[in-house]
């Protein structure tokens, strides 16, 4: 009877574990069944031993074949129980895995960048976009003075808006490749080539409808001053606008998706080095293509021979290649938005810049050494400010999405820019470490110049203090206008990656040429003439 009894007191706790799903009686309930069994055979041993006397081998024969009964039924209730609690413990256990996965992830959330981090993996890609654009300075001066560039000056109109598409295009392209790897978009093979497919046959389309349509703002805008017009020259610059954005479109957006999938596999954050980059051979390669093409279809109109070759060139990349690209990005689920909601920003940043190609066009036919340092001044202000637009709009898409609430240390209005360099956050820190990154940066490109003993200006001291506040008043205004401008394009429901770059890079190309021509007039007026500056 005590093992009857024990079983019965087992039984009742694991009934009242099934009911209660208590921890603590669960416990009770995880008995092995060999040990089970085992206190069964012990005590039904005990009951044949102390079944004596007369009559006692019938009566304990029968008593032992009851309590075996008895403790079989005992048992299969217990089965029972058991597996009634069976599911819960599994649920228990899963509960536990998804506790110890939680704590996983929260053990691998990267520490925040300090200050030292950002400036390391920003200065070696700044320093390289640098002597990017000093080459693309270098080509400049030296292709001012051809014969296209004097007989067709509106091809000076071309620079800006097609040196800004890496702006408008490669660095928007970039800072949308940096998110998605950031958040966990291009995790996946399969995802990763199908964003890559679509972000580079989008740029294709973009590039072609923005050269278009800076080759007939440079048309227009030369045409005004001047009141002639030339059709043979119209199609040449067409052409060689269309030409060089579709080239440096395609060659530049393959370095794009290069230099993000090696971000993400070294472990380094793209945001930081992926926009620089694009700069470093943005204007560079962007200046050769449209000087080549140039000199190319100009020598084919001078001769007269090959006049079918402009209209040709326009026909194949209007009628052929830029629907065809469209078709593409509009069946890519990733850029499908992008194809009808990307281009306000892009097509005013092309006339912002087509504005300050009409302020280079005037500069250079007045002071012949603005040619070589345009590009640098206008490529690194874009590039500091592409880092930090970059950083922002990754910290607002990994908090919610476009239109929804800002995250609490975002300003939910045009605030004093001091906060923007000295107020609380990684944003402020990195708006520091950027903008003291534009003097030494321009120092060691000046010397570079100099060093090569290129372009039309001695490097003096006066000039030299001129160009560092011109460039330290550009960076300083990109940046504040950026810390204001990336919050208000969330908060209108729009994508930053797609609007904000290209805003601010037209922006920098015109504030770094306006400026730098102010600064080239008062250093004329004030008595810094050598014949390097007024040449």
């Amino acid at each position: 009877m005590s093992s009857k009894t024990g079983l019965e007191g087992t039984v009742l706790r694991q009934r009242t574990s099934s009911r209660e799903k208590s921890d603590d009686e669960e416990e009770e309930i995880m008995v092995p069944h060999a040990q089970l069994a085992n206190e069964a055979n012990v005590d039904v041993e005990k009951m044949a031993h102390n079944t004596g006397g007369p009559g006692g081998e019938g009566q304990s024969n029968r008593k032992e074949n009851g309590s075996v009964r008895e403790m079989d039924n005992d048992i299969d209730t217990f089965h029972k129980a058991n597996s009634a609690t069976e599911p819960l413990l599994s649920q228990h256990e899963k509960e536990s895995d998804s506790e110890e996965e939680m704590e996983r992830t929260i053990v691998k959330k990267p520490a925040a960048e300090t200050s030292l981090s950002i400036a390391f993996q920003v200065f070696f890609p700044y320093l390289i976009a640098g002597f990017g654009t000093v080459g693309a300075g270098i080509v400049l001066d030296i292709v001012q003075h051809w014969r296209v560039f004097v007989e067709v000056s509106e091809v000076f109109i071309l620079v800006p808006a097609l040196l800004g598409l890496k702006g408008n295009l490669e660095m928007t392209l970039a800072s949308r490749l940096s998110t998605a790897a950031n958040i966990g978009v291009m995790d996946t093979r399969k995802e990763q080539w199908k964003m890559i497919a679509g972000n580079i046959v989008l740029t294709q389309c973009q590039a072609i409808v923005v050269g278009f349509l800076a080759s007939i703002a440079a048309v227009v805008m030369g045409w005004i001053p001047d009141g002639e017009f030339s059709l043979h020259h119209a199609l040449l610059l067409c052409a060689s606008s269309l030409v060089t954005a579709s080239f440096a479109s395609f060659i530049l957006g393959s370095v794009m998706v290069i230099v993000v999938l090696l971000s993400k596999k070294f472990h380094i954050n793209p945001d930081n080095v992926a926009t620089p980059i694009a700069a470093s051979l943005g204007d560079l390669t962007t200046l050769s293509l449209l000087a080549w093409i140039s000199k190319l279809l100009y020598k084919a109109i001078e001769t007269g021979h090959q006049l079918w070759l402009a209209p040709t060139i326009i026909c194949i990349f209007v009628i052929i290649v830029a629907p065809l690209s469209a078709y593409g990005s509009y069946k890519n689920k990733y850029t499908n938005d992008v194809l009808f909601s990307g281009w306000n920003p892009v097509i005013t940043a092309m006339v912002i810049s087509s504005v300050g190609g009409l302020i280079l066009d005037f500069a250079v036919s007045n002071y012949h050494g603005v040619a070589i340092f345009t590009p640098i001044i206008n490529g690194v202000g874009g590039n500091l400010v592409a880092v930090q637009a970059s950083r922002i709009s990754t910290h607002l898409h990994s908090h919610s999405k476009p239109g929804q609430s800002l995250p609490d240390d975002a300003p939910k209005g045009c605030r004093n820019p001091c906060k923007t360099f000295f107020g609380g956050g990684t944003h402020s820190k990195t708006a520091r470490v950027l903008f003291l990154l534009v003097v030494p940066g321009h120092l060691i490109f000046l010397y570079t110049i100099s060093y090569l003993q290129a372009g039309h200006t001695t490097i003096t001291l006066v000039f030299t203090l001129g160009y560092l506040i011109v460039a330290l008043i550009q960076v300083a205004l990109l940046l504040v206008i950026a810390d204001w401008m990336i919050n208000y394009i969330w908060r209108s429901a729009l994508d930053p990656d797609n609007c904000a770059i290209p805003y601010l890079t037209a922006l920098g190309d015109l504030l770094g040429t306006g400026l730098l021509a102010l600064a080239f007039h008062i250093l004329w007026l004030i008595g810094d003439r050598d014949s390097d500056v007024g040449d």
